[in-house]
């Protein structure tokens, strides 16, 4: 029985470079057909608001006080709910006139706040780049006028409205590129180390 080295391998893929180098083009037609015609680009925007010192309609107090802490971080968590609850998505549905129903719009929404802060992003995704940023934008404001309303305080601040982003979040050229090069490189290697193989040991 024969035993295979490392050099014979390398012999063995030089002399199909030229196989190999067809299969790689092959590879990267079809990843850029892939990418481009297949895949729908979904474009993402946020916008940044923070909870800051609580003033209700009597009293309006510039001061951060301990409690206006204490309360602010017991209220992320409701309001992370309330940005997505149905009668904030109802009025951004009616105030932009789109056509989406409340549950669809609230799946491509996202609502994160960062531990040990007061900040909260609410994220946006659309076919649309320009739409996703209005969308974002209003939903901010709709949300912050229910929070006034609802529990009689005024302590929401946006300090980071939505812009239009140009680059889709869900395609990268140069990720799907090298992801179908790797791919090719391992088939082909394959094909052909175990076609050497199968003569040497059958």
């Amino acid at each position: 029985m024969e035993e295979i080295d490392l050099k014979e391998i390398c012999n063995i893929l030089w002399k199909r470079k030229t196989e190999i180098f067809i299969i790689l083009l092959a590879f990267f037609v079809i990843g850029c057909v892939y990418t481009l015609r297949y895949t729908t680009p979904l474009y993402n925007s946020s916008i940044t608001m923070v909870l800051v010192s609580a003033k209700n309609n009597e009293e309006a107090n510039s001061t951060i006080t301990t409690s206006d802490i204490t309360l602010n971080s017991k209220l992320i968590s409701t309001y992370n709910r309330l940005v997505k609850s149905k009668i904030v998505l109802k009025e951004v549905i009616s105030n932009l006139n789109l056509d989406i129903s409340e549950n669809n719009l609230k799946n491509n929404i996202s609502v994160s706040s960062k531990k040990n802060t007061e900040l909260i992003q609410i994220t946006v995704k659309n076919e649309n780049n320009e739409l996703a940023a209005e969308i974002a934008n209003e939903l901010a404001s709709i949300f912050k006028e229910k929070v006034k309303e609802m529990y009689n305080i005024n302590n929401i601040e946006i300090i980071s409205e939505a812009s239009i982003e140009d680059e889709p979040s869900n395609i990268n050229h140069k990720k799907n590129v090298i992801m179908f090069f790797c791919l090719r490189n391992g088939c082909s290697c394959s094909i052909h180390i175990y076609s050497k193989l199968i003569r040497y040991y059958c």
